[in-house]
């Protein structure tokens, strides 16, 4: 972090500018009768490993780290990235970077496939469910989802708390018959609506949702019944993914980006219920029919090999912390450190999102002087805590506390908070 005393630093090392070494060693010229036929082989081969440690990060790393507070691309876990970085020149033996297998080799096969039992594990995922790898984010995924699940002709309900929401819903009016039961956007998409007053429609081929709105701050903290004969609910995680238990099977389809909680942007996880699967609409690219990713176990085309191997180290760094229940614990005690602080400023700092529904993952934070906010921001980043601007769409502050982020980088805010708010008030 920020501090020499933070346990959670790497060195992000500067690349040598020095000239490299030679790979090969460099031909003597020898007379023309000592020359022999020979044969040359490249050097890394699966049989090759190098036995020496990865160097520990050198003591100096501290001050090169920042708290990072995006929304996405995201905070990683250090152990992760240090993990990561000791396997990227020769993958546990095989002689090359996972950026350079084959995706269709057993190496990959390897890595993949307990990605997936892994997240399985995690989220206690059931055997109905197909878990597919793919790309294109989660907006890719507005589209897909009713191409995947409806015919053109076949109402949707959509109940919208916040952007992303809403750019769902829109794009879905291209594929069926979208229609919004409920929507925040006159008050500014604060709250969550009670369930029992959503009027939804019998007739809907499934109710969506985005269970945790980036942007705005507003958290699902249980799911709305649907009302639709098929009984489906269709749900975008991006931003809460794997930070709290889930059952999975009160859901259709659940999808998310993986570059707020699992990994870096550039792959999709999409967990399918498998009978709902093999009836796309005739108008469905290929690259978006759920049925050619789950027949081909997501390796129809290359698919984001590396960033499914960060992934994967996620879910095992997920595994070894206790599982999603003690990730939800810290969680909790990171966002309630943090919301207390503003409730407590008396009014210096507001959080405009319904307490009942404040998402544990974005925090998002105005000043009572708004023309102080810009140097809030600038002194936060002196003191290397960055990406706390809000969205542009909202203004004010957010701070984007995931999985990845250490309880000593809430405290270093929130004493930046304090500190400000008694230089300013």
């Amino acid at each position: 972090m920020a501090t020499a005393a933070s346990p959670h630093s790497i060195l992000l090392k500067t690349p040598s500018t020095a000239t490299p070494k030679a790979v090969f060693p460099v031909a003597t010229r020898l007379p023309t009768a000592a020359l022999k036929p020979i044969s040359i082989r490249c050097a890394a081969t699966t049989q090759i490993q190098d036995p020496r440690p990865p160097p520990p990060p050198p003591p100096a790393a501290a001050q090169e780290r920042v708290c990072n507070f995006a929304a996405g691309p995201a905070v990683l876990p250090e152990n992760v990235l240090l993990k990561a970085q000791s396997e990227l020149y020769n993958w546990r033996g095989s002689g090359m970077s996972v950026m350079e297998m084959s995706h269709r080799g057993k190496e990959f096969s390897s890595i993949i496939q307990k990605a997936e039992s892994d997240l399985r594990s995690l989220l206690e995922i059931p055997p109905e469910y197909a878990v597919l790898f793919l790309q294109g984010g989660a907006t890719t995924q507005f589209a897909a989802v009713p191409l995947n699940l409806c015919r053109p002709d076949d109402p949707v309900d959509y109940l919208v708390t916040g952007s992303w929401g809403d750019k769902a819903f829109k794009e879905a009016q291209k594929y069926c018959k979208a229609k919004v039961v409920w929507s925040g956007k006159a008050e500014k998409y604060t709250k969550i609506p009670s369930f029992g007053d959503v009027e939804q429609d019998p007739d809907a081929k499934f109710l969506h949702i985005c269970a945790n709105e980036t942007i705005h701050g507003v958290e699902f903290k249980n799911y709305p019944v649907p009302k639709n004969k098929s009984g489906l609910l269709v749900a975008d995680m991006s931003s809460n993914f794997c930070s709290k238990p889930v059952d999975v099977s009160k859901f259709g389809v659940i999808y998310a980006g993986a570059q707020k909680n699992v990994g870096p942007s550039g792959v999709t996880i999409v967990i399918v219920r498998k009978d709902l699967i093999g009836n796309a609409q005739g108008i469905t690219p290929v690259m978006l029919d759920y049925k050619i990713h789950a027949d081909n176990a997501s390796l129809y085309n290359t698919p984001p090999c590396y960033g499914i191997y960060m992934c994967g180290l996620v879910f095992e760094d997920l595994l070894e912390q206790g599982g999603l229940k003690e990730v939800e614990k810290k969680n909790k005690n990171k966002a309630e450190l943090l919301y207390r602080t503003i409730d407590d400023s008396k009014g210096f700092y507001r959080c405009p999102v319904e307490a009942s529904v404040r998402s544990l993952m974005n925090v998002p934070f105005t000043l009572e002087k708004s023309e102080l906010e810009a140097e809030f921001i600038k002194e936060a980043a002196k003191e290397k805590m960055v990406q706390l601007k809000g969205h542009r769409s909202v203004g004010g502050m957010r701070a984007s506390i995931y999985n990845a982020m250490p309880l000593a980088g809430v405290e270093k805010l929130v004493a930046f908070m304090r500190d400000f708010q008694a230089r300013h008030a």
